[in-house]
């Protein structure tokens, strides 16, 4: 008896046809079903039901492609590590949808009804152009073949949206590229986007235009840029070709302008910077004067590649969150390391306690996770060396402050009086904290009694100033996707024409949204070039003198620790 078969599905996208469905995955022999999901085919975009599952310690995600046979890809490389992630898992804040769903996630962006939380972080693009040509790099001008430069109105259009968002109104705004620091308009763009009602601008850069021109951050500082968000991949020159020369002289124009919130951005690949990631944070407790953090971002493999090397250079946040570890000799432990919805009971608790929405960093927990440490220092001839480093969680129970914090916010929505709670609050707070495992200098109870009785914030800023935030953020790649990632995706793009795009679509499908909106508003390089003579091609580029920096006072005292760490430390010759 011959078998009807099934009516093929499909929508289609940009002029792309999207497939729809495939056969349902199972668990294999020795394998545990953590959860299902659904996918993409890295191949042709067929939209996959998926599984993720867990084998030898590890989990993967894996799903079966009619055309392009079976595809599974490392997902978490500690499973124990994913179930206490998942612990902390929440429904999502929500988002006033901006367009109407169509089809199938992640095809409708955005922001479409089936997004589940608000903009903690909008991006916007400002420009394609960069003065370096990153071999790894396919999205700079010249590579392109044309310039994506959106106008100041349009940049206004972007900024509407993101206020206009609801429940809460997007807050938080970082200008990427390319490189932004290029727009000759960069200062009155800035102050535009403050004087729109965003309190917090970050400035997503390698640094090298403040080398050239430092006198430049000073006016960006004045103009309202909160925080630099500085490329920085490790303390050598080999894991580092990008800044690593300019960052001593990018850190002296940071100090002159009162620059003092820069989060440091490594991109973790295995096998090339990932034996520096200890080195990178006490790098950045050295500089905590100007330095708040780190951001370690696992690399996303862009393009085809074939398992083997896949395996070569993917490195997931557990992996990296042991090493760090390892690099630390056990000072920064992986159990000190929360999934970020953690933080949402903090957020619930003020949500109940005044009535009014916040924000609320409710994204998937695979997404990232993040602690805070606290370096101590001692003395040795004097210059200052880190003598260790105090993870949060030592002197802090925060599990167990945190359930404490769930547990007053459901008393008050179920009518507990809310003065009475916070007060209760606060009179327990000391019992989570062990005051005889502070790190010196700090005393929490009296930062949270200045908080809570005299709102005095500025108390929250000195805290901060004596701690150091790590960060974990693995963005996905075709490999990777997992779709109810996306869906609760709080960090997003705003582009012309008022959409607001999840950031593992928008960079992981460029031909569906990244590369076809900045075409849409393109202008082409050769004319972009006769209207802007020098500003890009060759010509543009930034020429390092390698020998001057290396020679400069900043340079030696800035990696002066870390020399034994260079292949060839300045003066071993």
């Amino acid at each position: 008896m011959a078998v009807a078969k099934l009516e093929e599905k499909y929508i289609t996208v940009n002029n792309k046809i999207i497939k729809i469905g495939g056969p349902i995955p199972q668990p294999k022999e020795g394998e545990k079903l953590v959860r299902r999901t659904a996918s993409l085919c890295p191949d042709c975009y067929r939209y996959l039901p998926a599984i993720i599952v867990e084998r030898e310690g590890k989990t993967f995600i894996r799903r079966i492609c009619p055309d392009h046979g079976e595809i599974e890809e490392v997902y978490w490389g500690d499973a124990e590590m994913l179930k206490k992630a998942f612990k902390y898992e929440g429904p999502g804040r929500g988002i006033s949808p901006q367009v109407e769903f169509k089809g199938v996630c992640p095809f409708s962006c955005g922001i479409c009804p089936l997004h589940k939380n608000m903009t903690a972080l909008a991006n916007i693009v400002l420009t394609n152009r960069c003065n370096l040509s990153c071999w790894y790099c396919f999205f700079y001008a010249e590579k392109a073949g044309f310039v994506y430069e959106p106008s100041v109105d349009e940049i206004r259009e972007m900024i509407k949206v993101l206020r206009s968002e609801r429940p809460v109104p997007g807050n938080a705004v970082q200008l990427t590229g390319g490189e932004p620091t290029l727009r000759e308009d960069l200062v009155e763009i800035v102050k535009m986007i403050k004087e729109m009602g965003v309190d917090h601008v970050q400035l997503n850069t390698h640094g090298i235009t403040f080398v050239e021109r430092p006198e430049y951050l000073a006016e960006l500082r004045r103009a309202g840029v909160n925080t630099l968000y500085l490329s920085f991949d490790g303390v050598t020159p080999e894991s580092n070709p990008k800044n690593h020369w300019e960052i001593p002289y990018i850190f002296k124009a940071a100090r002159d302008a009162g620059m003092t919130s820069i989060v440091l951005v490594p991109t973790v690949i295995k096998g090339v910077n990932d034996h520096e990631l200890g080195a990178i944070i006490e790098f950045a407790a050295l500089n905590i004067d100007i330095v708040r953090g780190v951001n370690f971002q696992p690399v996303s493999l862009v393009g085809q590649m074939p398992r083997k090397e896949r395996d070569k250079y993917r490195i997931t946040i557990p992996d990296v969150i042991k090493k760090i570890e390892e690099q630390t000799n056990g000072q920064i432990p992986r159990d000190a390391w929360y999934t970020v919805p953690f933080s949402t009971a903090i957020s619930d608790f003020v949500e109940a306690l005044t009535g009014r929405p916040q924000y609320k960093f409710t994204n998937h927990p695979a997404c990232g996770m993040a602690t805070y440490v606290f370096p101590e220092f001692s003395y040795k001839n004097g210059e200052k060396v880190l003598k260790r480093f105090v993870p949060i969680t030592e002197f802090v129970d925060v599990e167990g402050f945190h359930d404490y914090l769930q547990e007053k916010a459901d008393e008050i929505r179920k009518g507990a009086n809310k003065y009475i709670t916070a007060m209760k609050v606060l009179l327990n707070i000391g019992k989570f904290i062990r005051k005889d495992k502070q790190p010196e200098g700090i005393d929490l109870m009296s930062t949270l009694r200045k908080i809570f009785l005299r709102r005095d914030y500025s108390a929250l800023g000195e805290f901060h100033y004596k701690a150091l935030f790590l960060g974990m953020m693995h963005f996905m790649d075709l490999y990777n996707y997992d779709v109810q990632r996306v869906i609760k995706c709080d960090i997003h793009y705003l582009v012309p024409g008022g959409k607001v795009i999840p950031f593992c679509t928008f960079n992981v499908m460029p031909d569906i949204y990244r590369d076809r909106i900045q075409r849409e508003y393109e202008t082409p390089l050769e004319e972009y070039a006769e209207e802007h003579p020098g500003k890009v091609g060759e010509i543009s580029k930034y020429k390092r003198d390698i020998r001057k920096l290396v020679g400069g006072e900043e340079y030696i005292k800035t990696y002066k620790q870390f020399f034994h760490l260079f292949r060839n430390p300045p003066g071993a010759q």
